[in-house]
C-alpha cells in the first residue's frame, strides 16, 4: 500500500517560481480539456484525415475562443502571458466545460488572489473525534491529502479498519486503489473510484507548489494501473452527495449510504467532514 507520510514537503518558492508553476499547470489542464473533443462537437466539420493529436488543434480552440492562435498556444505552453477573466471565460466555452470544470478553470487562473494553497492540516483536536464518536453511522475527517485524520468505529466496522493499520496506510485515496478489503466491500467500486480521482485531481491542481502531491501520484500509479488510467482522463469534479453500496464479508445484506460531504472551518479550508447518511429501502 502507499505510504502517505514522509514524502518531501514543500519548499519555500519565490513568487516567479509559483507563479510559473500555476502558469505551467493552467495549460496542462487546458491541453487536456482540448484533446477530448471532436471537431464535430464544437461544430466544425468532421475531417477524415488522420489527426497528429488527439482532440482539437490549438488553432480551432483558438478561433471558437476569439483569441489568435499564438495567444492560445503560449496559454497551453504554460507561458506567463497576462490572461483577463472575458478571455478564461470564453476559452472555458470553446471547450464546452462542464460547470465542475469552468470552476476549476477559474480556479486555475485564479487572476486575483495569491498563487499558494493552505497549509495542510495533520491533526484533529479531541472534540471533532469525540463529535464522530457520537455518531452511529460511518463518519470521518479528511485532509486534501485524503490522509484520513479521525474516524469513528462505524469506519473501521463497514469500510476498512483504519485503526490496526499503521498512520501511512491511512490515506482514503491509497486504500481505495490497493486494499483488496475495501474493493470487495464497495459494490460500485468503479463509480466510486472515478469520482473520487476526479476530486483528487482538484487538490493536486490546487496544490501543485507541493512536491507530496507529484510523488504521491507517480507512486500510487505505479501500483495501481486502474489509478493511472483514471488520472490520465484528467476529469475533475467537485465534492457532491455520493451513492455507495457496501457489503460485509460473508453478509448478504447489502448498506447503502449517501455520502455528505462538508467543509470545515475556514481557518482549516483543506479539511472535509465525511458523513455517511444510511438510505433504506433501495437495491444497487
Amino acid at each position: 500500500m502507499v505510504e502517505t507520510n514522509g514524502l518531501s514537503q514543500p519548499a519555500h518558492l519565490s513568487p516567479v517560481d509559483l507563479n510559473s508553476m500555476r502558469a505551467k499547470t493552467l495549460g496542462d489542464y487546458l491541453k487536456s480539456r482540448r484533446a477530448r473533443l471532436q471537431p464535430e462537437q464544437v461544430g466544425l466539420a468532421k475531417t477524415y484525415r488522420q489527426r497528429r493529436t488527439p482532440g482539437l488543434r490549438r488553432e480551432e480552440v483558438a478561433i471558437l475562443a476569439g483569441v489568435s492562435a499564438t495567444y492560445y498556444t503560449y496559454l497551453e505552453q504554460g507561458r506567463e502571458v497576462a490572461v483577463s477573466r472575458e478571455v478564461i471565460e470564453s476559452i472555458g466555452r470553446a471547450l464546452q466545460l462542464s460547470p465542475d470544470e469552468y470552476t476549476h478553470l477559474l480556479g486555475l487562473w485564479n487572476g486575483n488572489e495569491p498563487g499558494i494553497a493552505p497549509p495542510i492540516t495533520s491533526e484533529i483536536t479531541q472534540p471533532w473525534q469525540d463529535i464522530l464518536n457520537q455518531m452511529a453511522f460511518p463518519a470521518f475527517i479528511t485532509n486534501d491529502r485524503a490522509e484520513l485524520l479521525a474516524w469513528n468505529t462505524s469506519v473501521d466496522k463497514y469500510l476498512l479498519d483504519f485503526t490496526s493499520r499503521a498512520p501511512k496506510q491511512r490515506n482514503m485515496m491509497s486504500s481505495l486503489f490497493t486494499d483488496p478489503e475495501m474493493r470487495a466491500r464497495i459494490i460500485n467500486w468503479e463509480e466510486m473510484a472515478a469520482h473520487s480521482v476526479a476530486i483528487f485531481r482538484t487538490s493536486y491542481d490546487k496544490y501543485a507548489h507541493d512536491p507530496w502531491f507529484s510523488q504521491f501520484v507517480d507512486n500510487l500509479s505505479k501500483e495501481s494501473p486502474e489509478f493511472a488510467s483514471l488520472w490520465e482522463l484528467h476529469r475533475v469534479e467537485a465534492k457532491r452527495v455520493t451513492r455507495v453500496f457496501y457489503q460485509l464479508p460473508d453478509q448478504d445484506q447489502v448498506n447503502i449510504y449517501d455520502i455528505k460531504s462538508l467543509s470545515f472551518t475556514l481557518d482549516h479550508p483543506d479539511l472535509h467532514l465525511c458523513i455517511y447518511s444510511p438510505v433504506k429501502g433501495q437495491e444497487p
